[in-house]
């Protein structure tokens, strides 16, 4: 008969199998060029298959690969404009969608894996892959083992038939509180850091085989970026070990692939603690994710301290990421409404990201109407304004209040003025001689406007003349972005 130890061994080699089966398959593996990486022109940005591309996105949840109704909601996801989602590797559903094998008597064996649940995420990667969608998975999400998550978690000793609880160093009770202050033995499992103990060492090991099923699925595809964690307030060493663990997984198969962690403290911008570990660290940190930075900050303050974090990262360039952007519900964690998710939408893509996701209800606007509207907007710009074509340039604009109107620019050649809520402000174009057209594009519609309250609803000019400040005033209240192209 088979110990535990042997059935985790052996699992270990199934999935090293499965893995080596995938990537044999020519349909899925992508070669290396056309995998998304950062841009070889400008690394701010990224490129996938060849080609310079902005990340937007916004789903109806996060563990997308659960959905029932997946291929529908990628259709609209794709229908929009938007191709980038988030996908949680979630823990936290019922027990008929868990990662491991429910037995009769109601128990996990860990050494088995529930087929529904892996069959669901290889059909996420296949239809996201046949939609340019791309997708950026979240291995570990905290708050799946915690309080009502960790009562009916195969990881709880009292559910599966693999561990005890003095075996395996869990607890029979995580309130939310012990995540926050990083009290959990489930993030504890790595050798050398400070929590870390032997006893520990038989999660590990159904830890690393559920990254090597995960892995068996998604190494073979080119559309995939790997974040370590949920706005982890765990230590550096966790998320650094599971980085090694897929790029080594990676570098066997001959792929390359990009990963990162993401901090929950990149909301304090220079008084964070935890998040500045990714400025000098590109070899870890491949990417950003400063999600973070979309809770508890609002209008001028967003924007100064999302400046300050994409300028820490350009030290060492690399595509800076959003994959939730906070924005409803009125929270009391900082979600703000509805108008703030979509303010913090346009200041992210215009201050220098790489891609912006709406947080999925009710904390953000996922894919509502407002969501859709401001994809489509940030389209119909980038059909005149290439995004990695520009950058912030605030100096030029004046008679402006806090909030009210951002630039960014190629000065002499386009500009992308977005007000968040109607108003007007002046733009030096005295550097800039010749004639620009320009456009006006509805934030709350996701359609070109041609005429104005101001002007009493005729049409408006089409182009406007530089070499001089110009007053940009919006067309009507709500938020607007003027596209400025010289002719």
């Amino acid at each position: 008969m088979l110990t535990r130890h042997h059935q985790t061994h052996r699992i270990g080699i199934i999935v090293a199998l499965a893995v080596a089966m995938a990537l044999q398959n020519g349909a899925a593996h992508a070669d290396n060029a056309d995998r998304i990486r950062p841009w070889s022109e400008n690394p701010a940005y990224w490129q996938y298959q060849g080609q310079p591309v902005m990340l937007l996105g916004g789903s109806k949840t996060d563990h997308i690969f659960l959905l029932d109704d997946l291929k529908e909601h990628l259709d609209e996801i794709h229908s929009v404009g938007a191709n980038y989602v988030r996908n949680t590797m979630s823990q936290r559903e019922g027990i008929e969608l868990k990662p491991h094998k429910l037995l009769p008597d109601g128990k996990f064996d860990m050494d088995q894996w529930n087929d529904e649940y892996w069959q669901r995420f290889q059909n996420m990667l296949k239809w996201t892959h046949e939609r340019d969608i791309i997708v950026q998975i979240e291995v570990w999400d905290r708050f799946d083992y915690a309080e009502g998550n960790w009562e009916i978690s195969p990881w709880n000793p009292k559910n599966n038939v693999n561990y005890d609880y003095q075996g395996s160093g869990f607890g029979k009770v995580y309130s939310n509180g012990h995540l926050y202050r990083d009290e959990h033995p489930f993030f504890h499992t790595i050798k050398g850091t400070r929590q870390y103990s032997s006893r520990y060492e038989v999660i590990r090991r159904y830890q690393e085989a559920f990254v090597d099923k995960m892995l068996s699925y998604s190494l073979p595809y080119g559309h995939v970026l790997y974040c370590m964690n949920n706005e982890t307030s765990s230590e550096a060493g966790w998320g650094q070990f599971w980085i090694r663990w897929i790029q080594k997984r990676a570098a066997e198969k001959g792929v390359t692939v990009w990963a990162t962690d993401m901090f929950d403290d990149a909301y304090l911008g220079p008084q964070a603690k935890n998040a500045p570990i990714v400025f000098d660290d590109p070899e870890h940190y491949m990417f950003a994710d400063i999600s973070q930075v979309n809770s508890r900050n609002f209008d001028q303050m967003h924007w100064d301290r999302l400046r300050w974090l994409l300028q820490q990262i350009s030290k060492h360039p690399r595509p800076s990421n959003h994959t939730k952007i906070y924005g409803s519900g009125y929270h009391s964690f900082g979600a703000g409404g509805p108008e703030d998710g979509i303010e913090r939408f346009w200041r992210n893509i215009l201050g220098g990201s790489a891609a912006a996701r709406f947080h999925r209800p009710d904390a953000g606007n996922g894919l509502n109407d407002l969501a859709k509207s401001s994809i489509a907007a940030a389209r119909l710009l980038e059909s005149q304004i290439k995004f990695w074509d520009i950058t912030p340039h605030m100096e030029l604009l004046s008679d402006r209040e806090p909030n009210e109107a951002y630039l960014a620019a190629k000065p002499g050649e386009c500009y992308a003025v977005y007000f968040s809520n109607g108003g007007s402000v002046r733009l030096d174009l005295s550097g800039a001689p010749g004639t620009f057209s320009i456009t006006w594009i509805s934030v709350a519609m996701g359609i070109p406007v041609q005429t104005s309250q101001t002007g009493g609803y005729r049409l408006m000019d089409k182009t406007i003349e530089g070499g001089r400040a110009v007053t940009l005033a919006a067309p009507y209240k709500g938020g607007w972005v003027a596209a400025l192209v010289k002719q």
